[in-house]
């Protein structure tokens, strides 16, 4: 039996869908080297790891390849230094045009730390923060002024031996996004990555 040679559209389908095959394969190689950057500030995690890196393209039609960056928050200062390593790794991995944008909309909140993130922060002696408690999406409330709320009153384990006999030393850290804590129970002190 002789098989029928295909069509000049069964040939262009599948000509389509490899094309679509090679840009995403492009695209989840480009994504895989941006993911991989670690953040300046905490270099136990990788951009991915702390939810900046919010997206990757690639255009085809000029050969660029974009990387979304969502900063902790629009004044942190590491976020040139992010953009320089994420556009540093793309040209090394064989992108030539590369473009670093950042993307405030929507907003980066503590909940984007993955699972792994949190692990690497407990592990490297740092609190990582609680997931936000609100279930819609938007801004998260703020209260300004010595009042507390229930979540901020709520124990935060040590991550050194586990303990809930923690206070918090100062609202500030090592840098904005962090505060400083100490357990009661082994007396160490620890950095907490504070929920946004």
């Amino acid at each position: 039996m002789v098989t029928p040679a295909p069509t000049t559209a069964s040939r262009a389908d599948r000509a389509d869908r490899a094309d679509r095959a090679d840009r995403t394969d492009r695209t989840d190689r480009a994504w895989a080297v941006a993911a991989a950057v670690p953040d300046p500030e905490l270099p136990m995690l990788t951009l991915a790891d702390l939810g900046v890196l919010a997206g990757v393209e690639t255009d085809d039609a000029d050969g660029t390849v974009t990387a979304w960056l969502t900063p902790t928050y629009s004044g942190c200062p590491a976020v040139a230094e992010m953009a320089a390593d994420v556009d540093r790794r793309l040209r090394a991995a064989g992108y030539r045009d590369v473009r670093v944008r950042l993307r405030l909309d929507p907003p980066w909140s503590t909940d984007l730390i993955t699972a792994e993130g949190r692990r690497k922060l407990a592990e490297a002696g740092i609190a990582p923060p609680r997931p936000t408690t609100t279930a819609e999406a938007g801004p998260v409330p703020l209260t300004l002024g010595l009042t507390r709320t229930a979540a901020a009153a709520a124990p935060v384990p040590c991550p050194h031996c586990g303990a809930a006999d923690t206070e918090e030393l100062s609202r500030f850290g090592s840098t904005a996004c962090k505060a400083l804590w100490r357990c009661r129970a082994c007396r160490e002190p620890f950095e907490r990555v504070k929920e946004i």
